[in-house]
C-alpha cells in the first residue's frame, strides 16, 4: 500500500518550472488524476510571467475550480460580462491568502509576475470541447495582441475595463 503514495516535493516543482520555461505556452502541468474522465481533476501547474491565460469562465453549472499556490504568487482577476475588473485577488504561498474556489460561470484569468506553482482542483470529467467559454473581448491565445493585453491585465485595477483593445481583435 505504501508504494502507491504519491509525493510532491520541491524537486518535482523545479522540474515542472523547467518544463514551463521550455514550453511555447510558458506553462506546464502535472496531472495527479489518472484520467480526464475522473470526476475530480487534480493537477499542479507551473506558470511563467509571460504565460497568457485568456479570460474565461466554466459554463457548465457544476464546474467549480479551486486554486492553491504552493510556490510564488499569482493574481486572479474577476470580470463582468463586458470586461470590467470586478475583483483582483493575490494568492501567495504561505501568505495571507493562498487558495480560492471559483464558482461556475465566473469570468476570470490568472497572471503572475514571477514563476509560480499552484495546484488546481476542478470538477470532472474534463472535456476539451466544452470546458471553457472564452471572453469575446480578449485576444485568442497566439494572437500578436496578447503581449499588450497581458501587460494591461497585469496592471488592471478594480473598476478598469480591459476591453479597450477590442477593436484590434474584431
Amino acid at each position: 500500500m505504501l508504494d502507491k503514495i504519491q509525493y510532491f516535493d520541491k524537486a518535482l516543482f523545479e522540474t515542472l518550472k523547467q518544463s514551463a520555461e521550455e514550453s511555447p505556452r510558458r506553462r506546464a502541468n502535472l496531472n495527479v488524476h489518472k484520467s480526464y474522465t475522473d470526476m475530480v481533476q487534480r493537477l499542479f501547474i507551473a506558470m511563467m510571467p509571460d504565460s497568457y491565460v485568456r479570460p474565461h469562465r466554466h459554463v457548465q453549472s457544476h464546474k467549480w475550480e479551486f486554486f492553491m499556490v504552493v510556490e510564488g504568487e499569482l493574481d486572479i482577476l474577476f470580470f463582468s460580462d463586458d470586461g470590467e475588473v470586478e475583483n483582483r485577488v493575490t494568492l501567495t504561498a504561505r501568505g495571507e491568502t493562498c487558495g480560492i474556489e471559483i464558482p461556475p460561470n465566473t469570468w476570470h484569468a490568472t497572471v503572475c509576475h514571477s514563476p509560480v506553482v499552484f495546484m488546481e482542483v476542478k470538477q470532472g470529467p474534463y472535456e476539451v470541447t466544452d470546458d471553457k467559454g472564452f471572453a469575446s473581448w480578449s485576444p485568442e491565445e497566439g494572437s500578436d495582441q496578447v503581449p499588450n493585453f497581458l501587460a494591461s491585465l497585469k496592471q488592471a485595477a478594480v473598476g478598469d475595463n480591459v476591453r479597450f483593445l477590442k477593436p484590434l481583435f474584431a
